[in-house]
């Protein structure tokens, strides 16, 4: 399934979609994440997560045909964990972060997941307060969680995702993005 998005950026002469990562974007994927973490996952993780790893559904984020953005989820039953996600930082601000974890929401919800957790820096104010946008909430810190710097890691959930205050939430950030 293509998704194709039109984000509130005047001007942007082509559309942005959301696609289901391939073996193929890989290394535009790795390209992002160099650029976007201290550390990377190692150099086959997502192959074997595509190819091997039944419970993971991974997505790119594209601007034409160029890949901006990434992101993945792990779905196991009723819980789901936001595994990563990250923007190119020349395209960072113009919404394709947030309408790529949408898009991932709305996959675990559709595979059945009642519940959504990930984490974050604690230094990543703005992540968390797009997280929290969508309904996450601190529950625990991780220390030292980070290898690069050995930075704490919040840990968010979000919960009730199949109920109708959940739905709507999303229905009205949708219609807030244009969709």
């Amino acid at each position: 399934m293509k998704l194709e998005l039109n984000p509130l950026s005047a001007g942007m002469p082509e559309r942005f979609t959301i696609e289901r990562m391939t073996a193929a974007d890989i290394n535009d994927v790795r390209r992002i994440e160099m650029i976007a973490f201290p550390t990377q996952w190692p150099s086959d993780a997502f192959y074997n997560e595509l190819h091997n790893n039944r419970s993971a559904h991974y997505f790119t984020g594209r601007l034409g045909e160029k890949i901006v953005a990434y992101g993945g989820i792990w779905v196991v039953m009723e819980d789901s964990h936001i595994t990563t996600v990250a923007v190119d930082p020349d395209f960072r601000g113009r919404k394709f972060g947030e309408l790529l974890l949408a898009r991932m929401i709305e996959e675990a919800i559709e595979r059945g997941a009642a519940w959504m957790t990930l984490e974050v820096r604690e230094s990543n104010v703005l992540a968390q307060k797009l997280y929290r946008k969508y309904g996450f909430t601190t529950v625990a810190t991780r220390k030292a969680y980070y290898s690069d710097n050995s930075e704490n890691a919040l840990v968010m959930w979000a919960g009730d995702l199949r109920g109708e205050l959940y739905r709507n939430r999303l229905r009205g950030i949708r219609l807030q993005l244009g969709q």
